[in-house]
């Protein structure tokens, strides 16, 4: 380092305390970066790469970008996953001695980012943190945006995993010894970014009703983090509060997504999924509390019911809650707000916003009290409408502020003595210059004679070469001369201008000074703020479940203890895409005798909407809403499992049916009774005797040990007879008709098993060369022909046809390497063995060939 100049010893010094991030190094009017920090943000952020002398016979690598502009290029590090460490000049250049002193003010990271594009308005932008003790792992969220904190304790790591997708966070901070395998599965499922925290604070007050101390020690890694990279006050963090996954009904990652619950399967958008539908929110914070509720549906009876009340009262009063909904339009983020003004980067628009939102709360008080139900009066009478921070914010802010703050025009007259004594002298001191530029004009006679002013020279008088001569000889002193006029000052104007100039120069520091009071004192009603928030969001997205529910038809569902019975039911998503006239309902009943139903028929018809469905109107129910039926009678379940839908997870290196493994096992080993478990085609991903011999096996199993609600899709028909063999399960399938050659969808669920799978038919829909499709149907009717031949001796088992027509490679075949190994001779198998024995991953690839060659001599 001793050979690099004194700002890059300086640079190198701090950078290494932030080597996983970008550095933005302060130099005058830019943000300066060097070394492989250049180089790859000029890559990430496609700006210049130049290069500076820094003291050696290298130039270093440098790029940068104006200070005035930094926060666009900052978003578009962080939406990439990096983080930018933010070093300014802490001390005067004109004073410094040396080399100004410089400090990071902030690290900027996915999780800790407060403004710009980055943030949604409704969503969250939480950062997690993960502690491990022995089998028990902590979690902790925060929302710096909003101050919201949560914390629980979670005994898998695949479901930490769910959890945090459920929760969205973008960054996640564990010890620096956390385990590599997960981090890696982590950056793998999740795509976030991970931090290191090995320092804890003791104590804070946030955690002190924490009665765990395991949950203690999970938030205050992540409290550390926080106030190391934030540099600023944290005082709008609100109150851990702890929480058990038991407590809602459990839906895990790949669930989540197969149900398209916050975004789309295909296209990753909110648009066609869940929260897209039920979206009908007024308010920021009323979406953002929209996403936690479809997230965590609730699994206590009573407080579904009260949500169920409070939607059914709202449905009722139809004017209260059209006013209502224009009202809350007028409500601002309060939570963000309440954050920017603890972050102490909020403006006097800002406030303003505040101050518009306040204005609006009487009379939504007023709405909610007039509601005919005890429940919605109780809400009403926790509403604080913080009269005194709205009549303090009415006296002080003007109405229509500028963005900056330095500019002035910020505090009301009449709100401070002195600052009005200010604006009193500015303004009579440009009274007095207009009245002497009148003044000057009559006594000279010069009509275009004007008194001016700029920021070099203050006020001056200005007068044409063409006149000059009219001036009176030593009337004036001349200041500056200009092609075609001549500018003058008097001791007079410049006696004037001190007084103007330092009235405003005055005026604009102390409304700096009085809006930085104004702010302080708003800080202190942070925590009723943020109380006001929670009872304004869940008005807001209560009205958006009566207003959805009485515009699209859905009706109150009732609870009951192990029956389904849902009559003419519909997926609320697909209903909304389609002509709601031309949708096809479905009821569905389950219950005793009736656990299980195993669903038939060609592909296209509609069962995976129909399986869909039912968790859907689930969901619907247990979050508090009305549901898309005639009529709904449906249990309380505890978890949600799906197995919908084929994608390879290329990532983890996993294909379909290892997928479809993994995802029926989480089901299988986790499931109750009280459970709802969705199968669509389980064991297409293989041979069709291994699938058919999984299906049934997993159908059983469900069956026997479980006993959970399950609906199972599949195209192997001959598992429709255990009809006959299990109580529980009853057969169903989706209509299908021929019609001129063709297949007809009716989408309507009937009793009984599908005579028929029409797959040559739907290809014949998606339009595949019809000699394909001939050539088609020629083979299925020599297959259906060789099949009605076969013995019933071949037909008992698939086994045994499996041992007849070794047609397909069987995942669990195990009698063909042992006729193999029968038919080796000794030598040959001695080789087999030493061929076995090697390790050829420790040897390179000369060594491997010899060795190849020598079992190929011994062999020959």
């Amino acid at each position: 380092m001793a050979g690099y100049t004194p700002m890059i010893q300086q640079y190198l010094k701090i950078k290494a305390d932030y080597q996983d991030a970008f550095l933005f190094f302060r130099l005058g009017d830019f943000y300066e970066m060097f070394f492989e920090d250049a180089k790859k943000a000029s890559q990430e952020l496609e700006i210049t790469l130049t290069s500076r002398d820094g003291g050696t016979d290298e130039r270093i690598p440098m790029c940068g970008v104006p200070y005035h502009a930094c926060s666009s290029y900052i978003e578009q590090l962080i939406k990439k996953g990096y983080k930018v460490a933010i070093c300014e000049q802490v001390e005067d250049p004109k004073t410094a001695k040396g080399v100004v002193k410089r400090e990071v003010v902030q690290l900027i990271t996915p999780g800790t980012v407060m403004d710009g594009k980055g943030i949604h308005e409704n969503e969250n932008n939480f950062i997690a943190s993960i502690s491990v003790k022995q089998h028990t792992y902590g979690l902790a969220f925060s929302d710096l945006t909003t101050g919201e904190n949560l914390v629980t304790t979670i005994e898998n790591f695949d479901d930490v995993v769910s959890e945090v997708y459920s929760v969205g966070a973008r960054e996640i901070v564990v010890a620096s010894s956390f385990s590599d395998k997960s981090i890696a599965m982590l950056k793998d499922r999740l795509g976030a970014t991970i931090s290191f925290e090995d320092e804890i604070e003791k104590s804070a007050d946030i955690v002190k009703d924490l009665p765990d101390e395991d949950m203690r020690q999970t938030f205050l890694r992540l409290y550390t983090y926080l106030k190391r990279t934030q540099k600023r006050s944290l005082d709008h963090l609100q109150k851990v509060q702890p929480y058990q996954l038991e407590e809602a009904m459990k839906i895990d990652l790949y669930s989540k997504r197969n149900l398209e619950l916050t975004e789309t399967i295909r296209s990753k958008n909110k648009k066609g999924s869940l929260l897209w539908l039920l979206d009908e929110t007024k308010t920021a914070m009323g979406g953002r509390l929209l996403k936690q509720w479809i997230d965590r549906p609730l699994v206590r009876k009573s407080q579904i019911e009260e949500r169920q009340e409070i939607v059914e009262t709202l449905i009722t009063h139809l004017f209260e809650r059209e006013d209502l909904r224009e009202r809350l339009k007028e409500v601002y983020d309060l939570e963000r707000l309440a954050g920017r003004v603890a972050y102490g980067n909020v403006n006097a628009r800002d406030l303003i916003q505040l101050k518009e939102s306040l204005k609006q709360v009487p009379a939504i008080k007023q709405l909610v009290t007039s509601l005919d139900h005890s429940k919605a009066k109780e809400r009403a009478g926790r509403i604080d409408p913080c009269d005194d921070l709205l009549e303090l914010l009415e006296e002080a802010l003007h109405e229509d502020p500028p963005l900056s703050l330095k500019e002035g025009n910020l505090i009301k007259d009449g709100f401070h003595l002195k600052l009005d004594e200010y604006r009193d002298a500015s303004k009579n001191g440009k009274d007095w210059i207009a009245q002497l530029e009148q003044k000057e004009r009559q006594y000279t006679g010069i009509r275009s004679l004007k008194v001016g002013f700029n920021k070099v020279f203050g006020y001056y008088i200005e007068v044409t070469k063409a006149n000059i001569h009219l001036l009176e000889e030593g009337r004036y002193e001349r200041k500056q001369t200009l092609t075609n006029a001549e500018r003058y000052i008097t001791p007079e104007l410049k006696e004037k201008e001190a007084l103007i100039l330092e009235a405003e120069n005055n005026i604009c520091e102390l409304e700096y000074k009085l809006f930085s009071e104004l702010r302080e004192q708003v800080k202190q009603y942070i925590p009723r703020l943020q109380e006001l928030a929670k009872m304004m969001s869940e008005l807001d997205v209560l009205q958006c479940f009566a207003t959805i529910s009485e515009n699209r038809h859905y009706v109150k569902p009732i609870f009951s203890e192990d029956n389904v019975q849902v009559v003419d039911g519909r997926h609320p998503v697909v209903e909304k895409v389609m002509d709601s006239q031309s949708y096809v309902p479905n009821s569905c009943e389950m219950g005793k005798g009736r656990q299980m139903l195993l669903i038939t028929g060609p592909n296209m018809s509609g069962k995976s909407t129909y399986m869909r469905q039912m968790a859907l109107i689930s969901i619907l129910a247990q979050i508090g809403c009305f549901v898309p039926a005639k009529k709904a009678n449906l249990p309380i379940f505890d978890q949600i499992f799906t197995r919908i839908g084929a994608a390879d997870d290329l990532i983890s290196g996993q294909s379909t049916f290892m997928v479809e493994m993994l995802e029926a096992k989480n089901a299988i080993i986790n499931a109750t009774k009280n459970s709802l478990i969705l199968f669509d085609e389980i064991g297409r991903g293989t041979s069709t005797y291994d699938g058919m011999a999984l299906a049934q096996a997993i159908i059983e199993y469900v069956h026997n040990h479980i006993g959970a609600k399950t609906l199972f899709s599949t195209h192997y028909h001959e598992l429709t007879a255990l009809e006959e063999k299990l109580p529980d399960l009853k057969n169903v399938h989706v209509r299908a008709e021929e019609y001129e050659g063709k297949v007809v969808f009716l989408h309507q669920m009937k009793e009984g098993a599908a005579d028929k799978s029409y797959g040559i038919h739907v290809a014949q829909l998606a339009e595949l060369p019809a000699d394909l499709i001939s050539r088609a149907k020629t083979i299925l009717a020599e297959l259906e022909a060789g099949a009605k031949e076969a013995t019933p001796a071949t037909k008992e088992t698939p086994t045994a046809v499996a041992e007849e027509k070794p047609a397909q490679l069987s995942f669990f075949e195990t009698n063909q390497p042992q006729k193999m190994k029968a038919k080796l001779s000794n030598k040959e198998q001695g080789v087999l063995e030493e061929f076995k024995a090697m390790n050829l991953l420790d040897m390179t690839p000369l060594q491997v060939m010899n060795e190849l060659y020598k079992l190929q001599k011994k062999l020959k």
